[in-house]
């Protein structure tokens, strides 16, 4: 119900830029520290821990590809989902559950303001634009941190390490990962709005309601990961 309203409403007048944009800032910009530093420290822990792998086999030349190709279709749409879902599906609940709790939301009702167009609509369509974005600058600190413990740490080959990103690396892959970071920023804002939008029980419905929504959004986004990995390798 609140995905159909919500996509009704997107397009109906008055459009609301100015809460799209709002929370473009809360979701996007406001997390770019967050996940550029999850993300270069991930990609120095997969080079590490992948090197140590294929050092056995003699494959040290994989390394790169190996990492590059787990950062674009799994490590960099799902880690960065679950930072979001912490940050931001979280203030979301307790956001929404706060003003359904002191009747901010009936006054809106009472004013002839859709509550679904003001406040649900931008904050999905947000969630929708830059958790992509994002998970390119997971990705792209991942490399930056990996390829900076592989060459200055390691010790191997900088043209190595480049070229087998570049033979193995498709853009398929990085389409791929993006369209999952695409369904994860609609599947845990729709969770997390919804969760706070229908909160009841005063203070304590609101903490309740703020913990369901993080670990709603963040087991179904692992079962979407799933399923969507499954329909790809196909």
């Amino acid at each position: 119900m609140i995905l159909g309203s919500s996509i009704v409403w997107s397009f109906r007048p008055p459009v609301r830029i100015r809460q799209l944009f709002q929370q473009l800032d809360f979701v996007g910009a406001q997390s770019t520290f967050l996940i550029a530093i999850t993300g270069a420290f991930t990609g120095m822990v997969s080079v590490l821990q992948g090197y140590h792998g294929l050092h056995r086999y003699g494959a040290e030349s994989m390394v790169g590809a190996t990492v590059a190709l787990a950062l674009s279709r799994e490590l960099g749409p799902v880690l960065s989902a679950l930072m979001v879902i912490g940050r931001v599906g979280s203030s979301f609940t307790a956001e929404l559950g706060s003003m359904r709790n002191t009747q901010q939301i009936d006054a809106l009702t009472s004013m002839a303001v859709e509550p679904i167009q003001y406040l649900i609509a931008p904050r999905i369509l947000a969630s929708i634009i830059a958790l992509p974005l994002l998970t390119l600058i997971f990705c792209f600190s991942g490399m930056f941190g990996g390829y900076w413990i592989a060459v200055g740490y390691l010790g191997l080959d900088e043209g190595m390490f480049m070229s087998s990103i570049r033979y193995y690396l498709d853009l398929e892959d990085v389409v791929h990962g993006l369209t999952k970071a695409v369904v994860f920023g609609l599947i845990f804002s729709l969770v997390a709005t919804c969760e706070g939008y229908y909160v009841r029980g005063g203070a304590k419905g609101v903490g309740l309601a703020t913990t369901r929504s993080v670990v709603v959004s963040a087991v179904s986004v692992l079962i979407a990961d799933y399923v969507m990995t499954t329909l790809m390798f196909r």
